[in-house]
């Protein structure tokens, strides 16, 4: 009862921020930011673009709210696996609170009010984001300003482009489909990053401990480098093209990585039994230190859309193995506002967790549509089919898994 009571509270909290927040929206807009909702569709990088004048402090409060209902069956060899039923999940809830601190400097602070994870509400992370130094001395370095950004922080950062398309909690009005890729490459980390963005180039550069949970003890001072470099241009009106190429490494000096295992709000799918409770069904290599690349190619000609996945995850550690990641979205959004869209997406991963481990092997495949009701209110509706194979499931509870069935999802963000 307690934790239904929260839940309801979370939302009665929800629709109050509506209000709050699309006031706040009309009176307190911040410079180099990107409103949510589908105006921000596509939307990679922050642009390094800004059209709004420093009036002193201004405070946005936004928020995202998502509830699914759940059609899926499962199965293995054995027909060990738990009967699923026909309901809704839990719904999710974020607070996003958004401030302008000195021209040119905000800050962004998420809390998760409802997650699959944990029952009670928590900031998930936040970060401060500087596109000018005026705070030093005005003008101080503004023409290198013009194309850097500085971002520091204890939040996600920018190694590879399938978070910009992920389901963050809530925060789902950007995932065409209901759940995130196989291998989510998201964590929240103390971090410190720079990105330049000039003339279509793009370059990213950073840094963090490599750490979720931190804790100033010897043994577990490690730490990780990440960046990004790529081309993003809008060839012409119909034509938009992308092409990024993104690694990972970290050192030995951590007791683990969580470039795998960061997101703490819990996976999408409900029940799913692959041993890893609310993350269940992703894959999580788990390597102690690893290296990692991601490639993500994107085309958007007219109404037509194609997002890829090339992604490879080595363990740094004497056990060896690795993971390669590869996936596919097709979309088309339909009409001259685009409201509607229909698509597919396949992801597949394969490798092993150490030189002498077997193959494990997994499959997924999405279909489905949604429609924009409004700008920040979004409906899925999607038929995901998942598979396992490999000698790693011989003999366990996967050996010849799989779940399927339909998935429908209400989306609001503001």
């Amino acid at each position: 009862m307690k934790t239904t009571g929260k839940h309801i509270a979370a939302v009665f909290i929800m629709a109050m921020l509506f209000v709050a927040g699309g006031l706040a929206q009309q009176t307190t807009p911040l410079q180099y930011y990107t409103t949510p909702g589908k105006a921000s569709l596509n939307q990679f990088e922050q642009p390094k673009t800004n059209t709004v004048d420093f009036n002193g402090l201004a405070v946005r409060i936004g928020g995202d709210f998502a509830l699914q209902f759940q059609g899926l069956t499962q199965s293995n060899s054995g027909d060990s696996l738990a009967e699923l039923a026909n309901n809704f999940t839990l719904p999710t809830a974020n607070l996003n609170i958004d401030v302008q601190l000195a021209p040119g400097m905000r800050m962004h602070l998420r809390t998760y009010l409802s997650s699959r994870h944990h029952a009670e509400a928590w900031v998930k992370g936040g970060y401060l984001r500087m596109d000018q130094l005026d705070f030093i001395e005005e003008g101080f370095l503004s023409e290198l300003m013009e194309v850097l950004t500085i971002r520091v922080g204890m939040d996600q950062y920018n190694y590879g482009d399938t978070h910009f398309r992920r389901s963050d909690n809530a925060a789902a009005i950007y995932n065409p489909f209901v759940g995130n890729y196989l291998m989510d490459s998201f964590s929240t980390e103390p971090f410190m990053e720079f990105t330049i963005q000039k003339n279509g180039i793009i370059a990213v550069l950073g840094a963090t401990n490599g750490r979720l949970n931190q804790r100033p003890t010897p043994g577990d001072d490690g730490f990780a480098v990440f960046g990004k470099v790529g081309y993003d241009s809008q060839i012409n009106e119909d034509l938009r093209f992308r092409l990024t190429g993104s690694f990972y490494n970290s050192t030995d000096k951590g007791t683990r990585d969580y470039l795998y295992a960061g997101d703490r709000g819990g996976g999408r799918y409900y029940s799913i039994d692959d041993g890893r409770g609310d993350f269940s069904p992703r894959v999580n290599p788990n390597f102690p230190y690893q290296t990692a690349f991601q490639i993500n190619p994107f085309v958007k000609f007219q109404g037509l859309e194609f997002f890829g996945v090339f992604e490879v995850a080595s363990n740094g550690a004497d056990a060896g193995g690795s993971f390669t990641q590869l996936g596919a979205e097709a979309l088309y959004r339909l009409g001259a506002e685009e409201n509607f869209y229909i698509g597919g997406r396949y992801n597949a991963v394969s490798g092993e967790f150490s030189d002498v481990a077997p193959t494990y092997e997994v499959d997924r495949i999405n279909i489905g549509g949604g429609w924009f009701l409004t700008d920040n209110v979004l409906a899925k509706l999607e038929y995901v089919k998942q598979t396992y194979g490999g000698d790693f499931t011989n003999g366990g509870s996967l050996q010849d898994g799989e779940f399927s069935g339909l998935m429908i999802e209400a989306v609001i963000a503001f």
